[in-house]
């Protein structure tokens, strides 16, 4: 079973993605990460699909204690994809919206035997709302609102206006994640989002270089700690 995954109240998470294809990459990245004060890692999907769940096994083994997003992206097989996390020391799997109802539940089935938590992720969901309220009726433990990098190279926008619409439609915490900005990320406590992801485009300033990294993140921790307080 996965590390404690549960989702404070009134103290926003602060994840980083580990977008990388390798895993030596993400490692580097992931002590750097730890050691500035992030909440979550997340074996992002790039990594997971160059690596498989043997990088979550990695990462579980130097970081016992700090909880581990898998981001499977899962279409079908919920029950399959979320079993399977939690035996790799997986904390959350990631689940996607459109994908068959079925789908949704078997994954929260096999968290309620196994311990890990169940993000849904909304990503080119048309009626967000509804959808997050359908979730949150079937028992998920977080909704993920992702305006994907395809998305945003193709149309513009941003996550925020997604915030607006679903944060009062549902009581279920919400993450937000994409392309966001470090003063995007500073607003969303504000709007009562529960966990921000640290990804693309910040961690691309710091190329890898673990002193910039930690430099990044640990800003961002300590800037989303202060705006949540405030």
């Amino acid at each position: 079973m996965g590390a404690n995954r549960e989702v404070a109240r009134g103290r926003p998470t602060v994840q980083v993605s580990l977008d990388f294809s390798t895993l030596d990459d993400a490692m580097v990245a992931a002590r750097a990460a730890v050691s500035a004060g992030v909440d979550w890692l997340e074996a992002g999907t790039p990594l997971v699909v160059s690596e498989g769940l043997a990088a979550v096994r990695t990462m579980r083994a130097e970081f016992p204690d700090t909880p581990i997003v898998v981001d499977l992206k899962t279409m079908d097989g919920g029950y399959g994809a979320a079993m399977r996390t939690a035996d790799a020391g997986g904390s959350w799997v990631v689940i996607m919206a459109r994908s068959h109802p079925a789908t949704v539940e078997g994954a929260v089935r096999a968290g309620k035997e196994s311990g890990i938590g169940v993000m849904v992720d909304l990503m080119m969901v048309e009626d967000k709302p509804a959808a997050a309220r359908r979730l949150e009726e079937m028992g998920v433990d977080l909704i993920v609102l992702h305006h994907g990098v395809d998305a945003r190279t193709a149309d513009g926008g941003t996550v925020l206006d997604d915030v607006a619409a679903v944060r009062p439609a549902v009581s279920v915490p919400l993450q937000a994640v994409g392309g966001l900005s470090r003063d995007e990320l500073l607003r969303l406590p504000s709007l009562g989002v529960e966990s921000v992801v640290v990804g693309q485009p910040l961690l691309s300033y710091a190329h890898a270089d673990p002193a910039a990294i930690a430099d990044v993140i640990g800003g961002v921790v300590r800037d989303v700690r202060q705006a949540s307080a405030g």
